[in-house]
């Protein structure tokens, strides 16, 4: 073995080699898109955000596990994740909506809360 084939000591490694698998950019997104949409409907204020941010997430997650069928592509699992996430997303903002419409078309329920709201009112005006 000659000096010239061996590896220099301390010299730095690639990260990747160069026919290594690559990540599918709309799997990580997907992932980010889940997360960022469950801490969104969660929230209650920013559910419709939420629930914006979880349906690109599962587009998103759908495009990804696509492209993991690829050779040289991963990023199944990371995909599925953000698929689970941003449909929990979904399920949670679409039941909070409707949670939401329901209380609004029930007058007996808005008549109790104006009721509480003026009573309210008053204690802090005395």
């Amino acid at each position: 073995m000659t000096a010239s084939s061996e590896p220099m000591r301390g010299a730095a490694r690639p990260a990747r080699p160069a026919g290594g698998a690559k990540t599918s950019a709309a799997a990580t997104f997907s992932l980010v898109f889940g997360v960022a949409a469950l801490l969104s409907v969660l929230t209650a204020i920013l559910a419709s955000v939420g629930l914006l941010l979880g349906i690109i997430g599962v587009i998103l997650a759908i495009v990804g596990l696509r492209m993991a069928r690829r050779p040289g592509v991963t990023g199944r699992g990371v995909a599925i994740g953000g698929l689970v996430l941003s449909a929990l997303a979904v399920l949670i903002g679409l039941a909070l909506a409707a949670g939401i419409s329901t209380f609004i078309n029930n007058e007996a329920a808005v008549d109790r809360l104006e009721k509480r709201v003026t009573d309210l009112r008053d204690k802090l005006n005395d």
